[in-house]
């Protein structure tokens, strides 16, 4: 399959996860190589996991807010993590995906899911997952509505060209139009092992591997900010695919 990107030229931004200094570093240099190489369709796409773990969860979120507003077209995608916080919302007592059988349900609050950071960094101490209820009503009355909206309208994925982008994945035994927004935002296995054609290259966040994973037919771009790893940002123009950093533009190559 030949890769294209219908004329635009796509930054691709994995899990964040609170990094707000490592978020604003990239941008930095999305904004220095757009100035050395301008494009005239320039797009941003945030691949979800905004929040949780790392120190800083409110103000990467209203960075965002305040990037999807901006001249350039961005996408936010939905992760499973700003999932969490939603459920939280409606129901503080709802574990981490509550409708699988044989999935460990801790508690988004649990130091595994990380929402107590996020919490914190709402000013709400205290969190905990053993009583998660007893901060609910502080959470929500700290939660602004605008970013209560953030996360309400996050994107579930976002096909440009030849390149469909999700935050964990996808089934590949079923057609786009029959994914369920558990797998957009849960998706390991079968995925990651499948070499199947999708039709697209699959660009993810979700699974944090050491390097970005490209795999021809699907690239992985979570590379562990918050367990001191990089940000990653994937550039695609055509069929180019690189990845962005301080000194530019370093091939991303599939792997063979």
């Amino acid at each position: 399959m030949v890769n294209d990107t219908d004329d635009h030229r796509i930054y691709a931004i994995g899990d964040i996860h609170g990094c707000l200094d490592q978020l604003l570093q990239v941008q930095d240099n999305i904004r220095s190589d757009l100035q050395k190489r301008p494009h005239p369709q320039p797009v941003i796409v945030y691949l979800g996991d905004f929040i949780d773990r790392g120190p800083e969860s409110r103000g990467v979120v209203e960075n965002l807010i305040i990037e999807s507003a901006a001249a350039h077209r961005t996408h936010v995608l939905l992760g499973n993590h700003d999932m969490m916080l939603q459920i939280y919302l409606k129901d503080p007592t709802i574990p981490i995906r509550p409708n699988r059988p044989k999935v460990n349900k801790v508690h988004w609050l649990h130091e595994l899911g990380g929402g107590a950071e996020t919490l914190l960094s709402y000013g709400v101490v205290d969190a905990n997952h053993e009583n998660p209820g007893a901060t609910h009503k502080d959470f929500i009355a700290a939660l602004p509505g605008e970013h209560l909206h953030f996360f309400e309208t996050l994107e579930h994925y976002v096909r440009l060209g030849s390149y469909l982008f999700v935050h964990a994945g996808i089934n590949p035994d079923a057609p786009l139009d029959e994914q369920t927004e558990d797998d957009f935002t849960w998706m390991r296995e079968p995925f990651l092992s499948s070499t199947a054609d999708h039709g697209f290259t699959v660009v993810h966040g979700h699974t944090p591997t050491k390097l970005v994973a490209n795999r021809g037919n699907r690239i992985g771009i979570d590379t562990g900010a918050v367990f001191g790893g990089d940000l990653s940002c994937l550039v695609l123009e055509g069929t180019e695919q690189a990845l962005l950093s301080q000194i530019g533009l370093i091939p991303c190559l599939p792997e063979t």
